[in-house]
């Protein structure tokens, strides 16, 4: 299908610090979910692809892992994923906490940009937690930190702005057809996003007792077609007894938790019924083993 002159499309890469919201921010431009989100930094651990349809423009986003100084092995793939996103990019998106917004500390990240000839826009986020002036403040400090071609503030939760947002970005963008099919949402295969959605359900019902010590693979995933349904076995991978026993609960009661969750999330991204058994094992400091690393698609 010929696309109207002036039609715009793009990669976005959408890059911040740890806990900046970039995840919420791409759901909420989507419409669905496809990227899970928590409190707790370093939730993403992969490039999460997202196509966002508009009447002028396809934007196609990478959603990164929050871009840090790390040592830890799992830590530093996740960072040069995020990294190696950038060069893809036709546009960056770079997302920053508002409510605790701090250029100077952000040094890492801005001689990161810095390094880039692709153009950034800044979000500033969480407005909704802030007073005007403390939003003013943190505008300054980031224009004085790097020249962005705009900066928005916005909030991801409440939706307040992203529609200015959404127009900034199509000002910045190339013109062109669009790269994906208008029904198209992501290239994530489901049994990735199934095993995304376990891992966040693990990560938000065991508090601060299991921060990042949870992979998650898909053992079975199969469609019966005599009942719409998709049976799906999955493994929770911990790195210590203790963490096993965390995730299962006295009498089974927080794995139940976490499967009848992630069950409902999977049926609304899948659109269909969804029988799902969870299964928990050790396997020793498998964050800071190579090829556990790789077994897990970090």
């Amino acid at each position: 299908m010929e696309e109207a002159s002036g039609f715009k499309s793009g990669f976005v890469a959408i890059v911040g610090p740890p806990n900046a919201g970039k995840s919420t921010l791409l759901n909420r431009i989507l419409g669905q979910k496809i990227s899970i989100t928590s409190k707790k930094p370093q939730t993403t651990r992969n490039r999460i692809l997202g196509i966002a349809h508009n009447p002028n423009s396809q934007m196609v986003f990478l959603d990164t892992p929050g871009i840090h100084k790390a040592s830890k092995p799992l830590n530093v793939r996740i960072v040069d994923v995020a990294l190696a996103t950038l060069a893809e990019a036709d546009l960056i998106l770079f997302v920053a906490d508002a409510s605790s917004a701090r250029p100077e500390a952000e040094q890492f990240l801005i001689t990161k940009l810095r390094s880039q000839k692709t153009g950034a826009i800044l979000a500033l986020n969480k407005i909704d937690l802030i007073k005007k002036p403390k939003l003013l403040e943190a505008m300054d400090g980031w224009a004085r930190a790097y020249r962005f071609l705009a900066q928005v503030p916005i909030s991801a939760k409440t939706g307040e702005q992203v529609d200015v947002l959404i127009r900034e970005m199509e000002k910045a963008l190339p013109e062109g057809p669009p790269f994906y099919p208008p029904d198209s949402l992501t290239d994530m295969p489901e049994k990735f996003l199934a095993a995304e959605l376990i891992r966040e359900k693990a990560i938000r019902f065991t508090g601060q007792e299991l921060p990042y010590a949870v992979a998650v693979t898909i053992d079975a995933f199969k469609e019966d077609g005599r009942d719409n349904m998709v049976v799906i076995h999955a493994t929770l991978h911990v790195e210590r007894n203790s963490q096993k026993g965390i995730i299962i609960g006295r009498g089974g009661k927080k794995l139940r938790q976490i499967g009848r969750a992630a069950r409902l999330s999977i049926e609304r991204l899948l659109g269909c019924k969804v029988y799902l058994e969870l299964f928990v094992r050790v396997q020793k400091n498998w964050s800071r083993d190579t090829r556990a690393l790789r077994k897990f698609g970090y």
